[in-house]
């Protein structure tokens, strides 16, 4: 550049004569880079070049590591990110579990305060889906694991109860004072008064959660057993979907956290109330228009025929029908005579005359079989 400003040209030119002058370098030592490696043939394979001396700038290292910042919004995942969260799935949202776990937050809030003649706070934290190995090797122990049974769905779940709610159960039942800590003495099994008082409360918080699900679908939740171990607690596959609720029990100054899973194979039975969407406390029952609806329909008028006795024939023979032709019937006025809506049979009646009527005696109502079905 000094060379070319000597010579007269003004900085303009010299600065586009020094862009040409190095483009031509360049070209001059790709080429040579070219021929090189043409000639070397390989012994250059799986080696890198060494004249080779660029830097990545810091938007191509977070492309790399998959945290660009453009790419942040619309919720994908590049890169080495990608490669690290691919166990993570995302699974279908179940709004109707929300409000679930909502009701039996309010619940657990009274029925832990009547167990603990304590003031109970308790509030849900987050609701997730999780793989069950996962979730397995995430539990922090010791903590106690409680295996339970949904009767009616022929499933299991799994609640956790972790080291410092256990303490604090404990602590408050046998009648630690207020205000101070509830002693932690890790590294040693829990002792059977422990294990007996966790359970007492595992059967309320049970309890509550069957409360909770009876709105949407009638369902008890049975205690099977307490684990210690999570290896002894498995109750689904380690690659099987489940929904984690964590719930958070707070008792003044000390408290812990409860954890439930439920497998969605668990929930599959109530899988499609649990999708739907609603308002309000009865889950979008309109009790007003189930009355309406009632009234009107026993107000409705449904033609019934009454069949004496019915009779199959050819085509061919009802064509050659001729004016005093008679067709004989396999009964008798005793006979019985069934009434009919639609194609449905409803009841069983003698028939009879009332003034210039005939009339028909209703004497039993038909079962309707399941072939009808």
């Amino acid at each position: 550049m000094a060379d070319l400003t000597e010579d007269g040209a003004t900085p303009a030119e010299g600065g586009e004569e020094d862009q040409a002058a190095l483009m031509a370098e360049w070209e001059a030592v790709a080429a040579e880079d070219g021929e090189a490696g043409d000639g070397q043939g390989e012994q250059d394979v799986g080696l890198m070049g060494g004249s080779s001396t660029r830097v990545l700038d810091q938007s191509e290292i977070d492309s790399l590591m998959g945290v660009d910042g453009d790419n942040g919004g619309d919720g994908e995942q590049s890169g080495i990110k990608a490669i690290v969260n691919s166990a993570l799935v995302s699974y279908e949202r179940l709004p109707m579990l929300e409000v679930v776990f909502d009701r039996l937050v309010r619940m657990m809030s009274t029925s832990l305060r009547n167990f603990t003649s304590d003031n109970v706070e308790v509030s849900l934290e987050s609701i997730t889906s999780w793989r069950f190995g996962d979730y397995l090797n995430s539990i922090p122990l010791p903590a106690m694991l409680t295996v339970f049974k949904a009767e009616e769905w022929d499933n299991f779940g799994l609640m956790t109860v972790d080291s410092s709610l256990i303490y604090s159960i404990v602590d408050v039942l046998l009648g630690g004072r207020r205000g101070t800590a509830a002693m932690r003495i890790e590294g040693r099994p829990y002792t059977t008064i422990e294990r007996n008082l966790v359970e007492r409360m595992v059967h309320v918080v049970l309890g509550d959660l069957s409360a909770a699900f009876d709105p949407l679908s009638p369902v008890s939740f049975r205690f099977e057993r307490l684990e210690s171990n999570p290896r002894f607690a498995t109750i689904a596959r380690p690659a099987n979907a489940t929904i984690v609720a964590k719930l958070r029990v707070d008792m003044e100054d000390r408290g812990g956290r409860i954890e439930l899973t439920l497998p969605y194979a668990t929930l599959e039975p109530v899988r499609e109330l649990l999708l739907q969407m609603f308002i309000g406390e009865k889950f979008g029952r309109d009790s007003i228009w189930e009355g309406h609806l009632t009234a009107e329909l026993w107000q409705t008028d449904v033609a019934i025929q009454a069949v004496l006795e019915e009779v199959e024939l050819r085509l061919s023979d009802v064509l050659s029908w001729t004016e005093g032709t008679r067709l004989e019937l396999n009964c008798d006025p005793s006979s019985k005579i069934k009434l009919r809506c639609g194609e449905v049979v409803m009841f069983d009646g003698q028939m009879g005359r009332s003034g210039s009527n005939i009339a028909v005696r209703i004497a039993n109502k038909l079962v309707i079989s399941e072939e009808m079905n």
